[in-house]
C-alpha cells in the first residue's frame, strides 16, 4: 500500500441522517481504510451523524461569514460571469446559505491543497467550482449529482432553485470529473444542462460494507419485530414530502382490509402531525407505530415481512439497497431514478406507479403472501458494496493514484 500522502477532501452542507451523508461517512472510512488521509468539511457540522464520523477522520467545520460577503466571493469567483449571479433569486436563502461557507472553503483549499475534493449537491458543488477558482489550486474536483436536476425547475418548487441548472450548465464543465448516483441522474444532468453525457460517470452509491452483517443482527428496535404478531411492512426515511407517506397509509389502509399487517415508519421530519391526522382519519392508528428517528434500520429490515418505498423521486434509494442486503423483500414505486435500477426492472422486487394506492396496497398483499428467496435478495444487495464504491471514487478522485489504494 502507497505511503498515506495523498489528502482526499469530502464536502458535505451538515450532518443530518440524510442518504447523502451515509453514504459520504462510508465512504470515508474506506478511503482512510486503504491508507488515505480523508478531511471531512462541513458548512453545519450538527446533526443525527456528528457521532458517526470514522475514526481518523479529521472533521473540519467551515467558518460562516454574512450572506453579503458570501455573495461577493461567489461574484468575485464568478468573473467575467457575474452577471448570472446578480438575479436576486440565484443568491437568496438556501444558495446564500451555501455561499457563506465559500471564502472558508477557499482558505482551506489554499492552505491544505488536497489532492482532491469531493462535493455532492448541486448548490454545494457550486460553491466547490467557485472556491477552486478563488484559490487558484491544483486541487482535482469531483462533482456529485445525487438528485434529478430537472426536478428543481417543476412549477411547484421555488424560483431561486430553478435556476440551479443554468448555473450547473455554466460553471459544471470546469469540474475534472462529474459522477452521477444513477443511470437516470446522469442521463437527466446531461439534458438539463447541455453537458456532454460521456463526461458523467455513474458510481452507485456505498451501502454494503464489512460491517454490514454484524449491525443488521443487533438487536430490533421496535417490539413488533419479534412478537410473533400479524407482519410488519416497514419504511425508512425522513417525514417529507418527496416520500409520499400519505399514499403509504393509504395503501396499507387498503391492505388492512384485506388481511393483518402493521405500519412501522422510522424517521422524523415536518409532516408527522399531517400523517397522524391522515391516520386517525383512515382508522389505522392500532397498526401504524412512528417512533422517529433509527440509526441503525438494519435489525428493523432484516426483521420485517417487506420494505415499502412510495417516493415520489429518488437520485438512488439507499434503504432500497440495505432492505434487498439483510433479505427484506421490496415493494417500491417506480419513480426517477435509483428504484428502477435497484431492483433490476423488477426481478428483485415489485415496481408500481408513484401514487398509485391501489396498486401499493395489491403489490405489497402479494409480496406478502408469495414472499421472494431471501438469499436472491441479499446477493443483490451485496453488488451494492463499499469497496465497490472506493474503486470507481478511486478512479475519478485520483486516477494516476488509484491502484496505490485499492
Amino acid at each position: 500500500m502507497a505511503s498515506p500522502s495523498a489528502t482526499v477532501a469530502l464536502l458535505l452542507q451538515s450532518l443530518t441522517g440524510g442518504g447523502v451523508e451515509r453514504s459520504t461517512l462510508r465512504l470515508a472510512r474506506e478511503l482512510t481504510r486503504r491508507g488515505l488521509v480523508v478531511d471531512l468539511l462541513v458548512c453545519r457540522p450538527r446533526g443525527e451523524l456528528a457521532n458517526s464520523v470514522p475514526q481518523g477522520v479529521r472533521i473540519i467545520p467551515l467558518a460562516e461569514v454574512g450572506t453579503v460577503a458570501g455573495r461577493l466571493a461567489a461574484l468575485r469567483a464568478a468573473g467575467r460571469d457575474w452577471p448570472l449571479l446578480l438575479r436576486p433569486v440565484l443568491l437568496a436563502l438556501h444558495a446564500s446559505r451555501a455561499l457563506r461557507h465559500l471564502p472558508a472553503l477557499a482558505r482551506y483549499l489554499e492552505l491544505e491543497r488536497p489532492a482532491a475534493l469531493l462535493s455532492a449537491k448541486t448548490s454545494i458543488n457550486l460553491m466547490a467550482l467557485w472556491a477552486r477558482r478563488l484559490a487558484r489550486v491544483p486541487t482535482r474536483l469531483v462533482l456529485s449529482e445525487r438528485v434529478q436536476l430537472s426536478s428543481v425547475t417543476t412549477p411547484d418548487r421555488p424560483a431561486k432553485r430553478s435556476r440551479l441548472p443554468q448555473l450547473a450548465a455554466r460553471f459544471y464543465g470546469e469540474a475534472d470529473a462529474i459522477v452521477a448516483v444513477s443511470t437516470g441522474v446522469a442521463d437527466d444532468l446531461a439534458r438539463v444542462t447541455g453537458l456532454d453525457r460521456g463526461r458523467i460517470s455513474v458510481i452507485y452509491n456505498p451501502v454494503v460494507g464489512d460491517d454490514f452483517v454484524t449491525r443488521s443482527t443487533e438487536p430490533a428496535p421496535h417490539a413488533w419485530l419479534t412478537d410473533d404478531g400479524p407482519p410488519v411492512v416497514l419504511t425508512v426515511g425522513r417525514l417529507h414530502d418527496q416520500k409520499d407517506y400519505p399514499t403509504l397509509l393509504r395503501a396499507f389502509a387498503t391492505l388492512r382490509a384485506r388481511r393483518p399487517a402493521r405500519l412501522l415508519i422510522l424517521g422524523e421530519g415536518p409532516r408527522r402531525g399531517e400523517l397522524e391526522r391522515l391516520a386517525s382519519r383512515l382508522g389505522i392508528d392500532a397498526e401504524l407505530s412512528m417512533p422517529g428517528f433509527c440509526a441503525n434500520p438494519l435489525p428493523a429490515m432484516a426483521r420485517a415481512a417487506v420494505f415499502a418505498l412510495t417516493s415520489r423521486a429518488e437520485g438512488f434509494g439507499n434503504v432500497l439497497v440495505e432492505a434487498l442486503a439483510t433479505g427484506c423483500p421490496v415493494v417500491s414505486t417506480d419513480c426517477p431514478s435509483g428504484p428502477r435500477e435497484i431492483l433490476g426492472g423488477g426481478r428483485y422486487g415489485r415496481l408500481v406507479p408513484v401514487g398509485n394506492v391501489e396498486a401499493m396496497a395489491e403489490a405489497l398483499r402479494i409480496t406478502l403472501n408469495e414472499p421472494p428467496d431471501r438469499n436472491r435478495l441479499r446477493a443483490r444487495g451485496a453488488e451494492f458494496s463499499v469497496a465497490r464504491a472506493a474503486d470507481s471514487y478511486l478512479a475519478v478522485l485520483l486516477p494516476e493514484r488509484s491502484a496505490d489504494y485499492c
